[in-house]
């Protein structure tokens, strides 16, 4: 007796190590050795059987119960019970019930002991992973230390502790060399559930992870004094990060460098000799990308924000300085910016503004018949395209010098005549392209893009509706390494990424594919709770969401 009481005894001790050394409840192991041991006695009493087992959690002490469903008429009687005999045990018992039956203790074959550790063993790991999640899923953003335990296939592996991390290749710094046992910081980038177990990934690449080396070794922007704004990293190579100070008396850029640069060397030392340009934040978007573009000099800049481009004009010797080498500066000023940028030297904006004035006259003169004086008087005046001078109040027009009330009168109806001219053109051509009228009819389209569509076959809302944002738009990508633009169907019409979106969305509207409930459910999803971070990764369109749904259903 004294040797079964040991054995149970020794049962409890076994379970309280496991769940020291692996971190995890007691209860959990203990659940696990109770499910061993109810599959043991399956294997004995008939797989088909209604097994439960418990170990109680002070003696140690193993039951065994079965579990018989209580029915009407027995067809197995492994698993059922009549009513009446049923109500012989338990007088409460109804059909669908179960009642439950002691079972004599089983002994431990080797195969039946096999499959119990396995089961164990499983469970135990099963438990320890969740675990592992729940440490690190709320810490996505952090910088944490590691010891490398072995390169895989170019990836790292991170020993953390009480869970491995893996630090992929192009999450790591170029020239960049790993060792086994070597130390190694970096940013917790994501922690997912896989079918293999939560997987940690790390990143010393990550735009966030400078941020954060930031924050330890400024003190200011730890406790908030000076904020990071934005981050652009060419990782191993350089870098720009854009601060701003909540304090007047503190100038952020030099509490970033640091007392003989021995701040911004420290950060520069752990991602192996990156060069920083710290840039000073500016609420006016302008003035920030004339920053950001630093140390090239600027002489005028053109902001477009509904497009988020920007024309910069450089002196002609500034050039080479503010494109950088293979373009990394302008390119690290525009993704700092989030602002499309075009450099230009003045003597190529000159030359660029004479053609907009040259073409520009041309078509006035073509369009409303007038003289090359006149044309020139309406385009020095801010007039770009006929339909501005159609739709403009007259008073605008007899405010121009040299224009009375006949002659802004009679502009207004030549370019009238002339609009109606190409609406005819417009829609015989949209006609011969078998465009829909529902799309013709969908607002937000004019006849150009209507017939711009049909020619890329776009012929109906719900032709519209199967399309994506960059469709409409277009996209830029870098394939073998060379960026590359490929034109959207509107592109030439300057339709914001947002406005195309819109277009889409209520196409798909239109055609049914989704509800205004859908709609507003996407809309709320796609608002983010929280501010992003300096490096926040793209949300996905509402137009992407309803594709997703669609082809879903």
């Amino acid at each position: 007796m004294n040797a079964v009481s040991a054995n149970r005894q020794e049962l409890l001790q076994i379970a309280d190590a496991v769940a020291r050394e692996k971190s995890i409840e007691k209860a959990v192991v203990i659940e696990a050795m109770e499910d061993a041991l109810a599959r043991a006695a399956r294997s004995r009493y008939g797989a088909e059987t209604l097994v439960k087992a418990e170990i109680n959690p002070t003696t140690g002490e193993p039951r065994l119960w079965r579990l018989l469903e209580v029915v009407e008429l027995v067809e197995n009687d492994a698993t059922e019970v009549a009513l009446v005999e049923a109500r012989q045990k338990n007088p409460a018992a109804n059909v669908g019930d179960f009642i439950s039956e002691p079972l004599p203790p089983i002994e431990f074959g080797r195969s039946s002991a096999m499959a119990a550790k396995q089961v164990i063993t499983q469970k135990v790991r099963d438990a320890e992973r969740e675990r592992q999640h729940d440490d690190f899923k709320d810490r996505v953003g952090e910088i944490i230390n590691g010891i490398i335990k072995r390169v895989e296939y170019g990836h790292v592996i991170v020993d953390l502790g009480k869970a491995e991390a893996v630090v992929r290749r192009d999450q790591q710094l170029p020239r960049e060399n790993y060792r086994t046992g070597d130390r190694i910081r970096a940013l917790i980038m994501d922690v997912r559930r896989e079918p293999r177990g939560p997987q940690i990934f790390l990143s010393r690449a990550h735009p966030q992870f400078m941020a954060k080396l930031f924050e330890q070794e400024v003190p200011e922007v730890y406790d908030g004094v000076i904020e990071i704004k934005a981050v652009a990293r060419d990782p191993g190579s350089r870098a720009k990060i854009g601060v701003y100070s909540n304090d007047s008396s503190i100038d952020p850029v030099g509490a970033c460098v640091g007392m003989r640069g021995s701040r911004v060397q420290a950060v520069v030392n752990e991602l192996g000799g990156e060069k920083i340009d710290i840039v000073p934040w500016a609420e006016d978007d302008a003035t920030f990308v004339v920053n950001a573009l630093a140390p090239a000099e600027v002489t005028k800049v053109v902001l477009d924000e509904d497009l988020k481009r920007i024309e910069v004009v450089v002196p002609d010797e500034q050039l080479s300085l503010a494109i950088g080498r293979r373009g990394q500066n302008v390119r690290l000023a525009s993704q700092l910016s989030g602002y499309e940028i075009d450099i230009m030297t003045e003597e190529e904006e000159s030359k660029k503004r004479q053609e907009e004035f040259r073409q520009r006259s041309e078509l006035f003169m073509a369009a409303l018949d007038v003289d090359d004086i006149m044309a020139g008087l309406l385009v020095s005046e801010g007039f770009a395209k006929i339909e501005e001078l159609a739709y403009v109040e007259l008073d605008e027009l007899m405010d121009i010098e040299g224009i009375d009330e006949e002659t802004a009168e009679e502009l207004q109806a030549r370019a009238n005549e002339w609009l109606d001219e190409q609406a005819k053109i417009l829609d015989a051509r949209r006609l011969e392209l078998g465009v829909a009228d529902d799309l013709v009819a969908h607002s937000g389209l004019d006849l150009k893009m209507v017939v711009k569509l049909g020619e890329n076959d776009v012929k109906s809302v719900e032709d519209l509706a199967g399309c994506a944002t960059d469709d409409l738009t277009g996209w830029t990508e870098r394939v073998d390494g060379e960026k590359k633009h490929y034109a959207g169907f509107l592109e030439e019409f300057n339709l914001a990424p947002e406005e195309a979106e819109d277009l889409i969305m209520r196409a798909r509207l239109a055609a049914g594919w989704i509800t205004e409930e859908d709609l507003a459910a996407m809309k709320a999803e796609a608002t983010p709770e929280t501010e992003p971070s300096a490096e926040a990764a793209p949300a996905m369109s509402l137009a992407e969401q309803a594709a997703r749904a669609q082809f879903a259903d």
